[in-house]
């Protein structure tokens, strides 16, 4: 049974466990695939649900790590973390930069007031700079016929230090690819002697070639797959997360009854149905229909009806010794969170960063 306590000394038994084992076992399989790159592990959206600091310090052993805010950034230095660490936006106010360069943290320049606030700076130990370039994701970088004169801006700039050239690919978890971009990106930076980051989760699974001097892997270190025909587990990744309840009550139904909000589900034979302490305040999502795959009991079952804001509906007709205090799986080593996701219409990367903060978290491993 999971006991859990919150600040009042109330108990309700969910709780979403993290496998630090997990997290370090999917970074060796980056390292796998990108055996000559250095691993900028991507730990922002407080480390894809799973804590940031929690995360950072299973993954220790990465070369650096990406976050999105200037804040997470300085956080991670201050718990004593020395590697690269990277703000994946870079800087949005020019009062930022003294912070920047005191706590050594690197950041993305992508626009026209970011280079501007680093060449009007003054008396600023030089930054390191990752400048990014628009191949075709059409959302960060520099346009590609803006990049020399933005190049060269930057590597006359007093208050830049190492420059790293670094893109994003749109589909490289997808049918187009990601020869267009790679091809525009070498056209651009031909001739130049810079670092360069290319591959996110999907490149550094699908592509060797892009493993250039520094790799970006996301979504894979959680042990959630970044394509949507490709499981987790044949990329042998392994689920970081376990978001588990238990059953706190057993209804026998009769055919015609229905269950939940809406009585979006009618029973056509007698069933028993376990409802579990989960909901879509928990970070379950809502919109999840009959047919989700949950695990009661180490048994592999579905959903029932409509998710309501503290629990929702399993299946337990097949399931004989299920009864209350049972053991529910909503994702993790046994029901694969990208299954979930899928029945959802939504992603992996969705449901893990949603989980909620009222849900205890406890690590093993």
């Amino acid at each position: 049974m999971i006991i859990r306590h919150d600040a009042l000394g109330m108990t309700r038994p969910i709780q979403a466990i993290i496998h630090t084992d997990a997290l370090r076992h999917n970074l060796m399989v980056a390292r796998r695939h990108a055996p000559h790159s250095k691993i900028l592990a991507v730990i922002k959206a407080n480390g894809y649900g799973h804590g940031m600091l929690r995360v950072a310090q299973a993954l220790k052993d990465a070369d650096g790590f990406g976050v999105l805010s200037l804040a997470e950034a300085v956080t991670l230095r201050e718990a004593g973390f020395q590697q690269t660490l990277l703000a994946l936006e870079g800087l949005f106010e020019a009062d930022e930069l003294p912070l920047a360069a005191r706590h050594h943290i690197s950041v993305v320049v992508h626009s026209e007031p970011q280079l501007r606030m680093l060449e009007v700076a003054h008396d600023l130990p030089p930054l390191d700079v990752f400048l990014k370039i628009n191949t075709g994701m059409n959302r960060l970088g520099v346009a590609d016929k803006d990049f020399p004169n933005f190049y060269e801006r930057l590597r006359i700039c007093k208050a830049v230090n190492a420059i790293t050239l670094m893109t994003h690919f749109a589909t490289a978890d997808e049918a187009p690819g990601i020869a267009d971009q790679l091809t525009l990106f070498k056209q651009l930076t031909d001739g130049i002697s810079a670092p360069r980051t290319l591959a996110n989760s999907a490149a550094i699974l699908r592509y060797p070639k892009t493993c250039v001097d520094w790799v970006r892997p996301g979504i894979m270190l959680y042990g959630a797959t970044p394509f949507t025909r490709e499981s987790a587990a044949q990329h042998d990744l392994q689920p970081a997360m376990t978001f588990q309840s238990e059953v706190i009550a057993v209804q026998t139904l009769q055919a015609g009854d229905g269950i939940g909000y809406g009585r979006c589900f009618i029973a056509e034979k007698p069933m028993r149905v376990g409802t579990v302490a989960c909901g879509y305040a928990d970070g379950y999502p809502r919109h999840a229909p009959t047919g989700t795959p949950i695990a009661v009991a180490g048994k592999m079952t579905r959903t029932l009806g409509r998710v309501s804001m503290d629990m929702l509906g399993v299946d337990i007709s097949d399931i004989p010794e299920a009864a209350i205090g049972s053991p529910v799986e909503l994702w993790g080593k046994q029901v694969p969170v990208d299954a979930v996701a899928q029945m959802c219409g939504t992603i992996g990367y969705e449901l893990l960063c949603a989980v909620a903060a009222r849900v205890p978290f406890k690590e093993h491993g």
